[in-house]
C-alpha cells in the first residue's frame, strides 16, 4: 500500500505532467496554476513524511515550506511567493483574462522548469 506521503508526491507529479500538457497546448495560465498545485502537494508530501500527520488545508506555499521545515535558499523563497500569486489569481474569473494576457510562453516555460527543479529537491528531502 502506498503511504500518504507517496500519494501526495504522486499527485504532485500528476499536476506537473498536466502543466507540461498545458504548455504544449498553450494554455499558459493553467501551466502556472498546475505548477503551484504541484509544489503545494510536494510540500504536503514532505510535511507528512516528517510529521506523520495530515497536512493543513492551506495553499500558502511559504507557510507549507515552514511546516515542512524546508530550509529554502532565497531564490526558492522568491519562487514560492511567485507561485502563490498564480494560485490566487487563477481562481477569480474577473482576473483570469487580465493575468492571462500578461503570461508569455517563455514565462510559463521558465516557471515549469523551476517547478520541476523544486519538486525534485523536495522529493530528495529525507
Amino acid at each position: 500500500m502506498t503511504s500518504s506521503s507517496e500519494q501526495w508526491m504522486e499527485q504532485a507529479q500528476y499536476d506537473l505532467e498536466t502543466a507540461r500538457s498545458m504548455l504544449a497546448s498553450k494554455r499558459l495560465l493553467y501551466v502556472l496554476f498546475c505548477c503551484q498545485q504541484a509544489v503545494e502537494k510536494a510540500l504536503k508530501s514532505v510535511i507528512v513524511r516528517k510529521t506523520g500527520e495530515f497536512p493543513p488545508r492551506v495553499h500558502n506555499l511559504m507557510r507549507l515550506a515552514e511546516l515542512a521545515a524546508a530550509n529554502l535558499p532565497t531564490e526558492q523563497v522568491d519562487f514560492l511567493r511567485e507561485l502563490s500569486f498564480y494560485y490566487i489569481q487563477s481562481r477569480y474569473p474577473d482576473e483570469i483574462e487580465n493575468i492571462g494576457q500578461r503570461i508569455s510562453h517563455d514565462l510559463a516555460r521558465d516557471v515549469l522548469e523551476k517547478t520541476e527543479r523544486t519538486i525534485e529537491w523536495l522529493h530528495s528531502i529525507p
